[in-house]
């Protein structure tokens, strides 16, 4: 009989050796694989990387040997049952004679499906799935949006003060997104540890957005300084509606192929010049009527780039247009224990604003994560694994 704890012990180490991927496998999922022998020995352990081709599963395999005849094996998503660039999982733990596949969730892949489990309770393998789901799932929710709907998941992320300030009236702050958290004269608005984690954040995401305005106004890098690797760079992308990004930014002469600029009205001679510094510049149908780009198109071609994951870090405008168009999937909203107040402090975000409580965006599924004294709140405005 199943030890539940031991299964649930097992889980967790190929749900860490999943996390040592993060930022190594996009466009693909996260995952990690742990084989146990009979004697309750570890005797395989692997996790996928984009570039080293080879599935968690068969890192573990073959690490393993003969040993993974008659084992379990531990895995935080269903083995693959197609051929992509690599042939099915679910064959490979079938002909290494593994007697017990212990998954987490479900392949949200319509490829697989339920596929993979199918195959190997055929085979005569024991499977079981479900421990840990919410975990499992959390890893790979950028995939699992991603693969599903073909589009990035969206993150709107800002730092704010109690009452929802993102800075003090306009003229009074001192460089408040160049760090990803908003600051007030003489500091930021929250800690240290609080900015240290925005860098999770980006590490964890393909690509990081603000609107123009962010560049003029602050001069941000935009940069992953996390200190992990990463298997390609943070896509910085701008949202710049007549292209008046400044040549002179730290954005534009540190640009390495990884600026992307997204206007709806320019002159192409200003496109020529953006375009002779390494960037790249992307025209859309104007959406709204003070010329702002069509978000719905823009993420459409960020998933058409492969990117599985957008950081929203821009500022009060960008925060509106986004959650008006409907683009944004999920929040990350910081808070620090102070209060701006007046009327001039700028609000999270800006513009007309939803017109009634029966129409403003539902965040679900909350979660709150402590920085020292300051919190944030982490929440979906729609599920990446489901309609």
């Amino acid at each position: 009989m199943p030890d539940h704890h031991t299964d649930e012990e097992f889980l967790r180490q190929a749900l860490e050796l999943a996390r040592r991927g993060i930022g190594l496998t996009s466009p693909n999922p996260n995952v990690g694989a742990v084989i146990v022998a009979e004697n309750g020995e570890v005797v395989g352990t692997g996790f996928h990387t984009y570039e080293g081709l080879k599935h968690a599963e068969i890192l573990a395999l073959e690490q393993a040997g003969e040993r993974a005849r008659g084992a379990a094996i531990y895995v935080n998503l269903e083995p693959c049952s197609h051929h992509g660039r690599t042939g099915p999982c679910a064959d490979a733990l079938i002909s290494a004679g593994i007697r017990r596949v212990v998954a987490g969730v479900p392949d949200p892949n319509p490829l697989v499906g339920g596929q993979g489990f199918s195959r190997l309770r055929e085979a005569g393998v024991s499977v079981a799935s479900g421990l840990l789901a919410e975990e499992c799932q959390h890893v790979n929710e950028a995939f699992a949006n991603y693969i599903r709907r073909k589009t990035p998941l969206v993150t709107l992320k800002t730092a704010m003060t109690l009452d929802g300030k993102i800075a003090p009236p306009p003229g009074e702050s001192e460089n408040p997104t160049a760090l990803g958290a908003a600051s007030v004269t003489g500091g930021w608005i929250t800690s240290e540890v609080a900015r240290a984690h925005v860098q999770q954040l980006r590490h964890q995401s393909d690509a990081i957005m603000v609107g123009v305005g962010t560049i003029i106004a602050d001069d941000p890098l935009l940069t992953d300084r996390s200190g992990l690797p990463r298997r390609r760079s943070l896509l910085r992308v701008i949202v710049d509606s007549r292209l008046r990004l400044p040549l002179e930014s730290r954005l534009v002469n540190t640009c390495c192929e990884d600026v992307l600029v997204i206007c709806s009205f320019a002159e192409e001679k200003r496109k020529q010049t953006l375009r002779e510094h390494g960037i790249r510049v992307e025209q859309l149908p104007a959406a709204t009527p003070d010329g702002r780009p069509n978000m719905g198109k823009l993420v459409e071609l960020l998933g058409q780039l492969e990117i599985t994951s957008v950081l929203i870090e821009g500022g009060a405008m960008i925060n509106w247009a986004a959650l008006h168009s409907g683009i944004v999937d999920k929040v990350f909203l910081y808070y620090a224990p102070k209060l701006l107040a007046g009327t001039g402090a700028v609000p999270f975000a800006t513009a007309s604003g939803f017109k009634s409580m029966s129409e403003a965006a539902h965040v679900k599924s909350l979660r709150l994560h402590r920085f020292g004294e300051d919190f944030a709140v982490e929440g979906y405005l729609r599920d990446p694994y489901r309609e």
